[in-house]
């Protein structure tokens, strides 16, 4: 690289590790969980090794390095284990924690001007909530939760307390979430949170299931037993308390964050932005003109965050890079597709179940799978790039028939052992979009939940939670291959939407050849899709 094309590097070393790389024209982004097929891993090394390869720099090629975690303080240079690599400590330099939330909220957003929102389970020096005003000139951050008031007090740590009590890891709440549809959120009265101004102070004292324990013996709340995941109506009526009272709770945050700032563009990050009920609501509120969360509004972004502010300070100008699409990974070459699907040892391929198979290359993949799908067939979708955040939108799915809940039931049974009470997402094409669904705005990064219309609920069942509501994914030309796929299966069936979840089976979702092969093979997809190869059993 050239001395005047800058190269930075962000790293988070919390979990949900991972690292990201800037330069001008080139944005790559993975968590190390993808690689080591661990979830929520902590740990950067692979991951930066994955970026530098993609762009084709060196390490001694970045000129910064910003690094986040999580704890009382950002990680110091030394702290951050780059050493052993050979790198000056002059180049690294910590970024706090909400911060880099920030960074990823503003920078990949369509606004100059913003109310940027922070709300997770725990930063730095006690931030769980914490607010922000963007404009070009940069981001200042205006108030937040008392550092004194404890962690579990926060909106986040709630969230996560009371899904460890109902027995899931607390970084499983979106669990929470969908089955908070199936409760009562009126039956209990005590409030979780009071928002004073832009202050939020909540009613646990310990974070983790202990918090939600010592809250029903303090008021005489009954949530049932621990661990019920779902299977106690009582646990249930639990998720839609704390569901509605978060929903609650951040509405009230959102409407005095942006009367302090006086913007009214809303930026929404930290690991509570992927609630997508409550995001759907905050951004019909009077008070907000423009909505944008990013897809990896967690600590998965941290990374991403975390280089866009080494940018930031490398060359003296926010970046504005406004987000079409959330696929950050590289692509694969022919070559490593056919190294997966022949056995080469040099693809990495582990089988954890050999089953015999047959692959061909299809001169027109979209139109094979969307015939696939229309036939009742459940597929394995891998084109281009990975996707950075939590959801699938394209580039590694699972993609089945909307129109009949067999899909559905079939996934969560036989293919991704979930919970029967998980809905799955519909990917719609954007123009239809309005059509089938009440939602009067893009949804890219499937983190909106709108109502679906009544007279569209029975075409697409398998797409449409308890309450009436699906997790819309709004797809158009910047996802060229799905796009293509979308487009096939609706002039096959009339209907515009396909059923979209992520390709994986209580694992990290799948980021190379290999890793889609042996996914294949071990659960019962019936085809798997795989750049122009299409790959099914012998």
């Amino acid at each position: 690289m050239t001395a005047h094309a800058p190269v930075v590097v962000g790293i988070n070393v919390g979990h949900d590790g991972g690292a990201a790389l800037i330069t001008d024209t080139t944005m790559v982004a993975i968590s190390e969980e993808r690689l080591n097929r661990t979830r929520y891993s902590p740990g950067w090394q692979a991951a930066l090794l994955y970026c530098l390869r993609a762009a084709r720099v060196q390490l001694q090629d970045v000129d910064l390095i910003a690094v986040s975690g999580i704890g009382h303080h950002p990680p110091t240079a030394d702290e951050t284990g780059l050493a052993h690599l050979g790198v000056d400590p002059a180049r690294i330099v910590p970024v706090d924690h909400h911060l880099s939330h920030a960074y990823t909220a503003y920078c990949l957003s369509p606004y100059d001007e913003a109310t940027v929102l922070v709300v997770d389970g725990g930063g730095n020096n006690g931030d769980t909530e914490t607010y922000y005003a963007a404009t070009r000139d940069g981001i200042q951050r205006l108030g937040g939760n008392p550092p004194e008031r404890p962690r579990a007090g926060g909106i986040g740590a709630t969230y996560e307390a009371f899904t460890n009590w109902l027995g899931w890891h607390e970084q499983e709440a979106g669990k929470t979430m969908a089955l908070a549809s199936y409760g009562d959120p009126g039956a209990h009265r005590t409030p979780l949170f009071d928002v004073e101004g832009a202050t939020v102070h909540g009613y646990l004292t310990r974070t983790h299931a202990a918090g939600v324990a010592e809250l029903a013996e303090r008021t005489g709340a009954d949530f049932g037993p621990p661990d019920s995941r779902g299977g106690d109506q009582r646990g249930t009526d639990a998720a839609a308390y704390v569901q509605a009272q978060t929903e609650q709770a951040l509405s009230a945050l959102v409407g005095q964050t942006i009367a302090a700032t006086g913007l009214s563009n809303l930026c929404f990050a930290g690991g509570v932005a992927l609630n997508c009920v409550a995001a759907d609501k905050l951004r019909r509120q009077d008070a907000v003109s423009g909505y944008f969360a990013p897809p990896a509004s967690s600590d998965r972004g941290q990374a991403l965050g975390c280089a866009l502010y080494a940018w930031h300070q490398m060359t003296g100008e926010i970046p504005r890079r406004p987000l079409a699409h959330d696929y950050f990974g590289r692509t694969y070459t022919d070559s490593e597709i056919e190294q997966a699907l022949t056995r080469d040892p040099r693809s990495g391929l582990v089988e954890r179940r050999r089953t015999p198979h047959r692959w061909r290359r299809e001169s027109d993949i979209a139109a094979a799978a969307a015939q696939m799908i229309a036939d009742g067939r459940i597929i394995g979708w891998f084109q281009g790039g990975s996707e950075l955040g939590p959801r699938a939108l394209g580039g590694r799915s699972i993609l089945a028939d909307p129109r009949t809940t067999s899909s559905s039931e079939a996934l969560n049974s036989r293919i991704k052992h979930r919970e029967p009470f998980r809905p799955f997402a519909p990917a719609v094409l954007a123009g239809h979009a309005r059509d089938w669904f009440e939602l009067d705005v893009p949804s890219p990064f499937m983190l909106l939940a709108p109502p679906v219309r009544e007279d569209r609920t029975d075409k697409i069942a398998g797409v449409v939670h308890v309450d009436g509501t699906a997790r819309v994914q709004t797809v158009d030309p910047s996802a060229p291959a799905f796009a293509a796929l979308i487009e096939r299966f609706h002039r096959l069936t009339g209907t515009p939407v396909v059923l979209n979840t992520s390709f994986n089976d209580r694992e990290p979702i799948v980021e190379t050849p290999a890793h889609a092969l042996a996914t294949f093979q071990a659960c019962d997809l019936d085809a798997l899709c795989i750049g122009d190869y299409l790959v099914e059993r012998s």
